[in-house]
């Protein structure tokens, strides 16, 4: 205690202390750095930090972007499968339909009496009619299904390019640990370029390219 002549210094005091001599002590590396700042630029640790930080937070989004256009691909192919089983029993309609056209042009030919004749005669005109409107159907629903599959490719193409930058921004932050570690000028300009073509991939996918 100090009222008694005696005060033991704890790692708070230290650090006040070593602040107050201007960084100077023991502690020579971190008085290069802290140099640095007083002079105005940044220190390697800092900007490494701090571009870390960056980094990390566009991965988010990225990795956020990935999981969403890969729902979207699934959404969309299910989408499609539905109309998919739309267009194949509006076929089987179709199919059920010529079946009784051809069945009472057999009947209209066979029959004996103009009446029944031509009677059976509207009844194949009415299958004509219904067989046309169902195949009108049925390929307005193939065509559909075609692009919800065409959208749900799309989708998954922009999955695949929003999973590779985030794969690359991580190739990036491991490159940040790595020049944290050894001081690295190397490391630092390549964890630069790898995270410069991690948002260059974004950007494509973005694009939808």
């Amino acid at each position: 205690m100090s009222g008694h002549g005696f005060h033991v210094h704890g790692p708070h005091d230290h650090e006040l202390e070593h602040a107050a001599s201007g960084g100077h002590g023991n502690d020579h590396g971190h008085g290069s750095e802290d140099a640095a700042a007083q002079g105005g630029g940044m220190s390697m640790t800092s900007k490494i930090a701090v571009c870390t930080a960056v980094i990390a937070t566009v991965g988010a989004i990225f990795s956020y972007m990935g999981g969403a256009t890969q729902a979207n691909a699934g959404l969309y192919k299910n989408n499609a499968a539905i109309k998919k089983t739309e267009a194949s029993n509006q076929w089987n309609y179709f199919q059920s339909k010529s079946t009784k056209q051809a069945l009472a042009e057999f009947a209209r030919d066979t029959a004996t009496d103009d009446t029944r004749r031509q009677g059976w005669q509207v009844k194949v005109a009415r299958y004509e009619q219904e067989k046309t409107d169902i195949q009108t159907a049925a390929r307005k629903l193939e065509d559909e299904s075609n692009r919800w599959d065409a959208q749900s490719e799309e989708q998954m193409h922009q999955h695949h390019r929003w999973a590779q930058a985030t794969t690359v921004l991580q190739v990036s932050i491991a490159l940040a640990a790595m020049a944290l570690l050894t001081k690295k000028k190397w490391l630092e300009r390549g964890m630069f370029g790898v995270a410069a073509a991690g948002l260059a991939i974004g950007v494509l996918a973005a694009l939808h390219i």
